[in-house]
């Protein structure tokens, strides 16, 4: 049985399964013309790398996609200039049902699935480097990122903020020929232009107010090696054709240097941002794109793999015990603490249900957490930012809060008994002291513990 996900049961052992699809041209320039059959990911536009190439001038480069959601097939508008429509409504996004009529531009589509599942390759593991999953999707990720380990081509990871991108360069990194040799990390956000530059290709001394001395850049020390270019859609596009220079000439020419310097680098990239938009828009370089997305990878939110909650909770939960110092055998989450987490909005993916599960244990009761029972510290956390955070604040002002809950539930947990309290903080007992009397807590804490 095949599910809308496209998730295919065969008994207990469900493996990924997808219904492929065409889209037939039934108005517009092409009209005759049928494309197929597709899967997922399928892009639709008038530039040449799409799956699906119109010749229609009133469609953008990248108009819209076609991708597999939690629940079926989606459909999601690049950023396209005229919009894209199911039937007389435009949309961002939207779930497919068989025969829709999909608008763009003057050209009309109709979306047709095959009546047979077909069986995507998973692999028999669980994780690949430092990237865990047990589910279909995170399985069917691990069979293409062991084929994509073998060669040296350029890979573009995309996916939401906390999905784990770094690891897949990592892993595509380490079960590779050039696990051997360097791995170097550029954020291409992190900086000004020039000191970007400067990162990526290095600079001499003095060429440029601050430069007082000279600078290897990442090519170079990555040479023979990976360089893993994290956001890559932040790179200003004044920098983005000196980058295509070298991806295409596998020559380097550090800042204020005449000399230029060959290098052979495998390049991977990642980002949360939508580049075939910035395409469209004109912020990111069509021929860069096209260079950097050979081999594109997509990443599943955790939304779409509620199967991994386990495994990773488990794997969390752990990791958190163990930085506490605690020896045992890592204990199963418990139900309450899955289900709570299972109904909560995890935006920020694996990153925000790690913090959360470190959070808990280091602020939870240690008889429960060292059974896995997580659940009234979570609902605790839960109560508590909604009630700190209610309206937008400064940095500042959202630790200082945070900071007095954290000190109010700290010592209230062990009656006053400061010795403990700032044991269990891993600070000295004068310094638990001084932060009461700075947040002006004495009265609070009194009125937490009550008679």
């Amino acid at each position: 049985m095949v599910d809308s996900s496209g998730t295919l049961h065969l008994g207990n052992s469900p493996v990924l399964a997808v219904r492929d699809f065409r889209l037939d041209v039934v108005e517009g320039p092409d009209a005759g013309r049928s494309f197929g059959p597709l899967a997922a990911v399928v892009r639709v536009g008038s530039a040449e790398a799409n799956e699906v190439r119109l010749s229609d001038a009133a469609v953008s480069r990248f108009h819209f996609s076609i991708e597999r959601g939690p629940r079926g097939l989606m459909l999601s508008d690049s950023g396209s200039t005229n919009g894209t429509f199911l039937g007389t409504y435009r949309v961002l996004s939207a779930y497919l049902d068989d025969g829709a009529k999909i608008g763009v531009g003057k050209t009309v589509l109709s979306y047709r699935v095959a009546k047979e599942a077909r069986v995507l390759p998973v692999s028999e593991r669980r994780s690949f480097g430092q990237l865990l999953g047990e589910s279909p999707a995170m399985r069917s990720l691990f069979s293409m990122m062991e084929r994509l380990a073998k060669v040296d081509a350029p890979v573009l990871i995309e996916g939401p903020t906390g999905t784990g991108k770094e690891l897949i360069a990592r892993g595509l990194h380490a079960e590779g020929p050039l696990k051997d040799r360097p791995f170097v990390v550029v954020d291409c956000g992190a900086a000004t232009p020039t000191l970007i530059e400067s990162e990526l290709f290095g600079h001499q001394k003095g060429a440029f107010t601050g430069a007082d001395q000279a600078r290897t850049g990442a090519f170079e020390l990555a040479d023979g090696g990976t360089i893993f270019l994290d956001e890559i859609g932040e790179l200003p596009l004044p920098l983005q054709p000196k980058l295509l220079r070298v991806l295409e000439s596998g020559v380097i020419r550090p800042i204020g240097s005449e000399k230029e310097r060959a290098v052979r680098v495998r390049v991977l990239s990642a980002t949360h941002r939508n580049l075939r938009h910035m395409v469209n828009i004109g912020t990111f370089r069509e021929d860069l794109y096209f260079r950097l997305a050979v081999c594109p990878v997509q990443v599943p939110p955790l939304s779409e793999r509620p199967e991994d909650l386990r495994v990773l909770t488990h794997h969390f939960l752990g990791h958190a015990l163990r930085a506490i110092g605690f020896e045992g055998p890592t204990p199963a989450p418990s139900r309450e603490t899955l289900s709570f987490l299972e109904n909560q909005t995890l935006s920020g993916n694996v990153r925000e249900l790690r913090n959360l599960v470190e959070r808990a244990v280091i602020l939870g009761e240690p008889s429960l957490v060292h059974g896995g029972e997580l659940a009234p510290t979570l609902r605790e956390i839960n109560s508590t930012e909604r009630r700190l955070l209610p309206e937008r604040v400064p940095l500042e002002e959202a630790k200082r809060r945070f900071e007095r809950e954290y000190l109010v539930r700290l010592v209230t947990r062990h009656q006053g008994d400061f010795r403990a309290a700032a044991e269990e903080a891993d600070i000295h007992p004068k310094s638990l002291q001084r932060l009461v009397r700075r947040h002006e807590l004495k009265d609070t804490i009194a009125q937490e513990m009550g008679p």
